[in-house]
């Protein structure tokens, strides 16, 4: 069945975007006569080294980059890039500085602020001198629980404009989930604040805060914004931001280090166990995230970006890394349903948010509470959508077209925490598939294997990465031998990257994820990816979500299916069978749930993902072990001792 086109670029857009003046670049320096985007992919994996160099030049990256590219480039992991370069991350992101606008913050509470570059710069350059004061330097970290607001930026920037390390988290976690990340790094400096905002309450953390300092020994200095309005008290070892800046310094000095050296710890989402704490490098990060940006999203100066995310999700770091293009970042923090779906569409309109970014859950919840932005909304300058997080069904491609806008690029993007960036994502010089992520990103050698470690093209299997990349963690922290590092990665296919997505390489070279690999069904031995699932079932008007386990029965294994319904609907038989019915006739009978359960909610972590295993294991008496990952650990209590669920 041919798979529908929903948007393809005219002349005139592929002609005015950079990927194309990118290609043309290529094709003058290196002798090329690269006509599409095809061509230009392969040769970016075939010639990596001087993709890769072509990047830093193209996006005019200030620092020094070395005779040396790539160092034992067959070998995953122990590949280095560019060993001899020296940069610094905040420079490169500071590189303006106008009275452009380079952030607007956005409250559900109606706070509005911005920030020019110049401001910007100002702001940055008062935190770090103040930090170095404090003693900060390169190598020492600063952990933030901070809401999605100007400070957290200039926090990150002037962390890392002194070579120290930046982490952070939201202030929705709790005690335990906090202390399990920074325990486990031992910042130096710890950044919070007084409250936050969330679905019209005001919530105080004063208590949270303190209970944290108490579990982390290794912090000399708490910087607290007056975010919420609390007006908290301040004691020995605890500054308010505005009083612990540095005023009398308007310079700023950028510590410049090695290309591999620490900038980012980011953290698994622990739902297993205490979380990964992943270490991602200044110069990966930075090539990877001008790529992804000033050549996959055709983002410049005149864009207002916005990503709908909290600094505990790797799409915070993703989204901040835009001021290298010289973009206006539109920061939201609060509720995106606040006081109704209209919320995030009104800011779209007000501020002229030209790309906008959000997770696939949110357009399919505007979807089914029958919000339809076109009709109440002038999108003029909106001229693409980007999502992840999960998966994005074909039916939540038809809603953007329909309801919100026809002559937009509509990017499902894939990737994680693993590499802080995407291995599939958009392209403006292609055409936009029904249910399809546009393209493979490039410089990455993304390919789809089977069980026997061959690569297939439009056939499900393993997303891997057959060949180095510059934004591969350089470790994880204190994994002093590498083998927690290489089993997360490596241990699968030799010398190749195994990302853990189950995925397919379709026939327009797009791809199709269907879920995580460790949470895939597999009844009489047939593998489904769970995505497979939620697409049918969720195309139900009584559906709001759902999600799908494994269950070990009689010897082999069932597929169980939990449905969070509208309020005042019950799990009929009729809507059982209506269930049923819709995945057969979508799908194949092996996707048919054996046993379908009504739940009032789904366990999800803070990040907003489901967690597929964490109910799995309770389904089957496991423990789950670190129930402070999860946004709500008391959806769990649904999933034990279910009569219709005893084991086979």
């Amino acid at each position: 069945m041919t798979t529908p086109i929903m948007w393809q670029p005219d002349s005139s857009q592929i002609a005015a975007a950079r990927m194309t003046d990118f290609m043309r670049t290529v094709n003058q320096k290196h002798n090329q006569s690269f006509a599409n985007y095809a061509d230009l992919h392969a040769w970016s994996v075939d010639q990596n080294e001087a993709f890769w160099r072509s990047v830093w030049d193209y996006f005019d990256i200030i620092g020094e980059r070395g005779e040396r590219t790539l160092v034992n480039g067959s070998k995953l992991p122990g590949a280095q890039w560019f060993p001899d370069a020296q940069l610094n991350f905040a420079e490169n992101l500071l590189r303006f500085n106008d009275d452009h606008i380079a952030i607007v913050f956005r409250g559900e509470n109606g706070a509005r602020q911005q920030l020019t570059y110049a401001e910007l710069r100002h702001e940055v350059a008062a935190l770090a001198s103040a930090l170095k004061k404090q003693g900060v330097s390169a190598g020492d970290r600063v952990a933030a629980m901070m809401p999605n607001c100007i400070e957290t930026i200039i926090g990150m920037l002037a962390t890392t404009s002194l070579g120290a390390i930046w982490s952070s988290c939201s202030p929705d976690f709790g005690v335990q989930g906090v202390v399990d990340r920074f325990g486990q790094i031992e910042p130096k400096v710890f950044i919070t604040v007084d409250g936050y905002f969330y679905n019209g309450k005001q919530l105080d953390i004063s208590e949270k805060v303190a209970a944290i300092r108490e579990q982390l020994p290794s912090v000399e200095q708490t910087i607290v914004v007056n975010f919420a309005g609390f007006n908290p008290k301040f004691s020995a070892g605890i500054s308010a931001w505005n009083d612990y800046l540095d005023r009398s310094t308007t310079t700023l000095e950028f510590v410049r280090m090695p290309f591999n050296a620490p900038l980012y710890i980011m953290f698994s989402s622990g739902t297993t166990g205490v979380p990964k704490c992943i270490v991602h490098g200044i110069g990966g990060t930075l090539l990877q995230h001008v790529k992804e940006h000033g050549l996959h999203t055709d983002i410049d100066r005149d864009d207002v970006v916005f990503y709908f995310t909290t600094c505990g999700w790797m799409m915070w770091n993703w989204l901040v890394s835009g001021l290298a293009q010289g973009a206006t970042l539109l920061l939201f923090d609060g509720s995106p349903f606040y006081p109704g779906p209209e919320a995030m569409w009104d800011i779209a309109e007000q501020e002229k948010i030209s790309v906008f970014g959000t997770s696939a859950k949110y357009l399919s919840a505007l979807e089914k509470a029958e919000y339809k932005p076109a009709q109440h909304h002038q999108l003029s300058a909106l001229r693409a959508i980007l999502t992840t997080g999960s998966v994005l069904a074909p039916e939540s491609f038809d809603y953007v077209y329909r309801d919100i806008k026809q002559n937009i690029c509509l990017s499902s993007i894939s990737g994680g925490t693993d590499i802080v960036s995407c291995f599939a994502l958009g392209n403006p010089i292609l055409p936009v598939y029904r249910g399809e992520l546009q393209c493979k990103g490039l410089g990455l050698d993304v390919q789809v294997f089977n069980d026997q470690g061959v690569a297939v093209t439009e056939q499900k299997g393993e997303l891997v990465c057959c060949k180095s990349f510059p934004c591969m963690p350089i470790g994880f922290w204190n994994d002093e031998d590498g083998q927690r590092y290489f089993n997360a990665y490596f241990a699968r296919f030799d010398n190749i990257w195994a990302h853990g997505d189950y995925a397919e390489i379709t026939e327009h070279q797009g791809v199709i994820i269907y879920g995580r690999s460790d949470a895939v069904l597999n009844p009489g031995g047939v593998r489904i990816g769970t995505a497979e699932i939620y697409r049918q079932v969720e195309k139900i008007d009584a559906v709001l979500e759902s999600i799908a386990i494994g269950q070990r029965w009689q010897d082999d294994e069932r597929v169980v299916l939990f449905v969070r319904l509208r309020d005042g609907v019950e799990l009929t038989d009729e809507l059982q069978q209506q269930i049923r019915k819709v995945i057969r006739a979508n799908a194949t009978p092996r996707h048919v749930p054996a046993v379908i359960a009504q739940v009032t909610d789904i366990p999800r972590t803070i990040s907003g993902k489901i967690v597929e295993l964490a109910v799995r294991q309770v389904v089957h008496g496991e423990t789950v072990k670190n129930t402070d990952a999860l946004a709500n650990p008391e959806a769990l209590a649904q999933f034990k001792n279910r009569a219709e669920l005893q084991h086979g």
